[in-house]
């Protein structure tokens, strides 16, 4: 789901009408501008909001005015002209402020948290929500539109809960009020809490009943945002043609308001929706879209989502080169949002992204194995294999996901080593067999255009060193080889002897141990007694025979 929902702001009710001869009052046409936002024409309300402007100025009225300031900064806002709108919106809290308006003054506050809300400032947006609550707290109207604003903040912030809490606070003050207008956008609010929870049926519902009041009111951009929800959900459903459909009349709202943020989230859904029904050109082409106007408004969370995305079309597409490419650059963007400590949360789309990196890199490794019945699975079970060791010596978790990433690209590079020698029978000769060993320098030049998180090029490159320098590709010795290198090396010579090969049978557990036992100089004390300690304890189990399927009778 999409992060931010409706922000909601006040009605310019209350806001006093003083007629002039031979035009149309200040006060009205805010209201005239009002509508002219919610049917799509921003461009006309902004001239409207600067005639009212204007007018207030003249006649010296600064409720109006300080309205018309707050009002035109938000449609400033969002056209992502966020400089001009701050300074507008700013402006109007300093009228209402010289006014003695605290109702006002609290209402532009609580527009500027808005405005740092959809820049992605949260502690900014935090902070400007209470000083609202703090000069317009008794106004129930106001204190709704705060408790819903630090409800989305909750939200963001991953503490479901405590959104929940603040939304149903929120909702009971607008349901007292008789805004209907309010409840539609809380129910967006409460759809996307229950998306986030997988409630699908729930939040159907709750964007039913929002999705009928913006129709009602004619609010383009509340129904832009109800249809966009709406596609979302049903693209996690797989209702692929509602969601294709729904996303795709959002954007043509949101390219009607000018909301270029609000496009890229559209671009995205379309794209995974293409995707997922294996039109995977088409994916790219709108994923890109986002991607690029995500980056163009400064959306860092909005882009990183969208880099992911098309990163799982390119693995579709077994691409897996370009899919590593991306995911790093999303994991660099949800690095930027954890610097800036605005989003906590960032943990578990880290967490998820990384998973997202395991599954390409393990699809890639099979990919390579999938043509050899004799090795397919090896990576696999080296890397389960390499994890356990790992956890034996004490590592951390990052350099054990880097060792479970390594060890499943440690043969990357055999993609450049001859099927026939690959699968030779007999014996290798000498040239075969150094060009067999090219695949650990392949193997890092296949990856040299794409850089990770974690530092697995080394475990790529050197996997066949051993400590006592018999190794290659550099005859490194000692302390020179990287632990995860080792480790992975141990565990791959531990398999190969272990399962089946064109030129031999598979060894016993006890052979296989007796035989890397046999070359003890080659391996580092440490490492030695981690992989026997991990075989001890029934980590290991023998690597189970590879059965092709059996043929599928006709029904």
């Amino acid at each position: 789901m999409s992060v931010l929902a409706t922000l909601h702001r006040p009605s310019p009710r209350g806001v006093p009408v003083i007629p002039r001869s031979g035009e149309r009052p200040a006060a009205d046409l805010i209201l005239h501008a009002r509508e002219q936002e919610r049917v799509g024409c921003v461009a006309e309300a902004i001239e409207c909001y600067e005639d009212a402007i204007a007018q207030a100025e003249r006649d010296n009225l600064t409720t109006v005015l300080a309205e018309a300031l707050r009002r035109l900064g938000v449609a400033r806002h969002q056209r992502d002209e966020c400089e001009k709108a701050r300074a507008l919106v700013q402006r109007s809290f300093d009228v209402a402020c010289s006014a003695g308006n605290n109702r006002l003054a609290g209402d532009a506050l609580n527009s500027l948290g808005v405005m740092f809300l959809r820049e992605g400032s949260l502690p900014a947006a935090k902070a400007t929500f209470g000083r609202a609550l703090a000069f317009g707290g008794e106004q129930r109207e106001l204190r709704a539109r705060v408790e819903q604003n630090l409800g989305i903040i909750a939200n963001i912030q991953g503490d479901l809960d405590e959104a929940l809490r603040r939304y149903m606070r929120a909702l009971d003050d607008y349901r007292a009020l008789g805004d209907e207008h309010g409840c539609a956008g809380l129910y967006q609010n409460l759809a996307m809490a229950s998306a986030d929870r997988q409630l699908y049926d729930d939040a159907e519902d709750y964007l039913s009943i929002a999705l009928g009041v913006a129709e009602r009111a004619s609010d383009l951009r509340l129904k832009g945002m109800c249809l966009l929800e709406l596609a979302d959900v049903q693209a996690a459903r797989s209702r692929h043609d509602d969601a294709r459909r729904n996303a795709e009349a959002a954007l043509a709202i949101f390219d009607q308001l000018g909301a270029r943020v609000n496009k890229a989230s559209a671009y995205r859904v379309i794209g995974v929706v293409y995707r997922e029904t294996g039109r995977h050109a088409l994916a790219e082409s709108r994923l890109r879209s986002a991607i690029e106007l995500a980056a163009a408004t400064g959306s860092i969370l909005n882009e990183a989502e969208a880099i992911r995305e098309l990163a799982v079309t390119y693995q579709m597409m077994g691409r897996n080169q370009d899919a590593l490419t991306c995911l790093n650059a999303a994991h660099g963007l949800f690095g930027q949002l954890d610097a800036r400590r605005d989003q906590v949360n960032v943990a578990g789309k880290t967490r998820a992204l990384e998973e997202t990196f395991l599954a390409v890199v393990l699809d890639w490794g099979q990919s390579i194995e999938s043509s050899d019945s004799y090795t397919f699975g090896h990576c696999e079970r080296v890397a389960d294999i390499a994890v356990a060791v790992a956890r034996a010596l004490g590592l951390s978790e990052q350099e054990i996901t880097t060792i479970r990433l390594g060890a499943y690209l440690h043969d990357v590079g055999k993609v450049k080593v001859p099927h026939e020698i690959l699968n030779k029978p007999g014996p290798l000769t000498r040239d075969e067999l150094d060009v067999v060993r090219m695949h650990t320098l392949w193997g890092v030049e296949l990856l040299a255009d794409v850089e990770f998180p974690w530092d697995i090029k080394p475990i790529i490159r050197w996997h066949h060193e051993r400590v006592n320098g018999a190794g290659y590709p550099d005859r490194l010795s000692g302390d020179e080889i990287p632990i995860s290198a080792q480790i992975v090396g141990i565990v791959d010579v531990y398999d190969a002897l272990t399962t089946t090969r064109s030129y031999r049978g598979a060894m016993s557990v006890e052979q296989a141990v007796a035989e890397i036992a046999r070359c003890r100089p080659a391996w580092s004390p440490e490492v030695f007694d981690a992989f026997l300690g991990v075989l001890g304890t029934g980590t290991i189990a023998p690597p189970v025979p590879r059965v092709s399927p059996a043929p599928r009778a006709a029904a």
